[in-house]
């Protein structure tokens, strides 16, 4: 692939299966993953809204092979998951390649739901490929959690729970990807924090509402400088 084509799929947003569009891309061409797949749950809002490919699990393993193949060497993946499916979760990202080396838990402080207990967080893994640098200031793997609304998307997690993930795991001008874009709230938390973002959203109706949220808030926007993010090797 050439580098004009490589410049051409940054600030890219894609409507696609993301299994087949990632197979297009070459190897090594991503810094950083953050994304948030479907749980496996069947799960559906109050007003009756769905995710695609919330009940079978044939397209998980094959995606996240996919997704460590375009990532560089030595490079973070951040995934949220359901708990409830966790054994298919990580089975797929360890056949992809993937090695867990963190776990983060996002503390809510209203219940989403309750059973035989109050669900009052949301996980992410960190997955590695090969062996990241360490950052200066590692995150507490207790973060605070900030409501989105749920206004575009019934999963949608805010700009600011995303932020401070991609200013750790990146470097200003680095290409972030999420394949399971949905309301595009990683893309956006890319642009706002001086890197760029590849996107997909397999689902037409989520495409248009990602589309038409980064043309608006990006160009309003007046991104101001963010610190970069300054390592040191491994011992």
């Amino acid at each position: 692939m050439t580098e004009d084509l490589r410049y051409s799929l940054r600030n890219r947003l894609i409507n696609d299966c993301c299994i087949e569009s990632l197979k297009r891309f070459p190897d090594g061409l991503v810094d950083l993953t953050v994304t948030d797949p479907p749980y496996l749950v069947n799960y559906k809002d109050r007003s009756g809204r769905s995710i695609l490919n919330d009940v079978e699990s044939d397209w998980l393993q094959p995606s996240f092979t996919e997704i460590y193949r375009v990532m560089k060497n030595d490079r973070i993946c951040i995934s949220f998951y359901g708990w409830n499916e966790v054994d298919k979760f990580m089975t797929a990202w360890k056949s992809a390649g993937f090695k867990p080396v963190g776990h983060i838990v996002f503390q809510k402080d209203y219940a989403s739901n309750s059973r035989y207990l109050k669900y009052k967080h949301e996980m992410a893994f960190l997955l590695a490929k090969g062996c990241p640098a360490l950052p200066i200031q590692a995150l507490d793997d207790v973060q605070p959690w900030n409501y989105s609304g749920n206004i575009l998307h019934p999963n949608q997690k805010s700009t600011e729970i995303l932020k401070p993930l991609i200013r750790a795991f990146s470097d200003k001008g680095d290409l972030v990807l999420d394949p399971f874009a949905g309301s595009a709230s990683t893309a956006l938390s890319a642009k706002l924090t001086g890197r760029d973002y590849l996107a997909i959203e397999k689902d037409p109706e989520y495409f248009r509402i990602a589309k038409e949220r980064l043309t608006n808030d990006i160009n309003s926007l007046n991104i101001l400088s963010d610190p970069g993010r300054p390592h040191h090797p491994l011992p």
